[in-house]
């Protein structure tokens, strides 16, 4: 099916001025990425690249149908011993994540989802990263700075273990993490361009494109915090949770969620912060909330909404 549904979009001449799918292909996504990537690799390399970053919209329609799949419900959780937080967040620079296909019109897609076409980010993604963050929260900095070798001689801190688990390929004591992790979806796709220059010239050479959700895209990281009775290590929420928000805050703001981190790409602005536990009523720290506070007397965002919103959600269940 899938070589039949190349050689059609070969074949006809007029598909990329009529991208009327084929019987039977008319629900694919990857229809006009398809239909160029078809003419580019035919020979025609400008025309197909140039119509894709044309067409391609920068404001895509997620319906609701999708968003009720693609989005936890934390609002009906089964245990009061779990927290669902979520964290609203808009790009203050490019996002990117390289696709996994193979045939496509440009050298440097970003990564969709094959069935909708809708830019994420993956869950494993966020779990590797912010696990390295907190792992510069509990001194992985310090102890690289001291020539140690990570590989023979880091030992994880055991609320990094209690939230994330072993890392794959541990054969004692091998256990999961109380963390679950879920995609980010965005909603907006833009363009970037590289053109490295030549030392002797200061000319460009070849621009490279990069297609990126540009800044100002919006989305929202999903994180369940779900211990089970008897867990280990174990650890108090009030313990463990206070450094997780850090951590979250500090890959966002200051680290980045992007590939090409180390020229500022994926940094974002924290909006909203909200949590959900069992039988109380969702608990939400907006940036606007927290930007009223005296500057003299105002913490750190991810502190305010631990000390106003967190802290007493979890006393209260305590109370009852």
């Amino acid at each position: 099916m899938t070589w039949d549904y190349f050689l059609w979009i070969a074949d006809n001449k007029k598909s990329q001025e009529d991208p009327t799918l084929p019987e039977g292909f008319e629900g694919l996504a990857s229809g006009f990425v398809d239909e160029v990537s078809v003419r580019f690799c035919r020979g025609d390399k400008t025309r197909p690249r140039k119509c894709y970053m044309q067409c391609d919209g920068k404001d895509l329609q997620i319906n609701t149908a999708f968003r009720l799949v693609a989005t936890p419900n934390f609002s009906s959780l089964p245990s009061v011993h779990w927290l669902g937080i979520e964290v609203g967040f808009e790009l203050l620079t490019p996002w990117y994540s390289k696709d996994d296909r193979v045939f496509h019109v440009l050298d440097n897609p970003v990564r969709k989802d094959r069935v909708f076409g809708v830019p994420f980010m993956a869950a494993s993604s966020w779990k590797g990263m912010l696990r390295w963050a907190c792992r510069m929260q509990g001194g992985l900095l310090e102890f690289l700075e001291s020539g140690k070798s990570f590989e023979k001689e880091w030992r994880e801190p055991e609320w990094i273990l209690h939230l994330f688990g072993n890392e794959k390929g541990e054969e004692e004591d091998f256990h999961r993490g109380a963390l679950v992790f879920y995609p980010t979806w965005f909603d907006r796709i833009g363009f970037e361009v590289i053109n490295p220059h030549r030392r002797a010239t200061r000319a460009g050479t070849q621009p490279i494109y990069y297609e990126v959700v540009p800044p100002g895209a919006k989305g929202t990281l999903h994180l369940l915090y779900a211990p089970w009775p008897g867990m280990k290590p174990g650890a108090k929420p009030e313990e463990v949770l206070p450094k997780l928000l850090e951590a979250t805050e500090k890959l966002l703001a200051t680290y980045g969620i992007s590939a090409k981190r180390t020229v500022g790409w994926g940094t974002a602005e924290i909006l909203a912060w909200r949590v959900y536990r069992k039988g109380q009523e969702p608990q939400q720290a907006t940036r606007e909330e927290w930007e009223k506070e005296a500057p003299e007397n105002r913490k750190a965002f991810w502190r305010f909404f631990w000390e106003h919103k967190v802290s007493p959600l979890l006393r209260e269940g305590c109370a009852q």
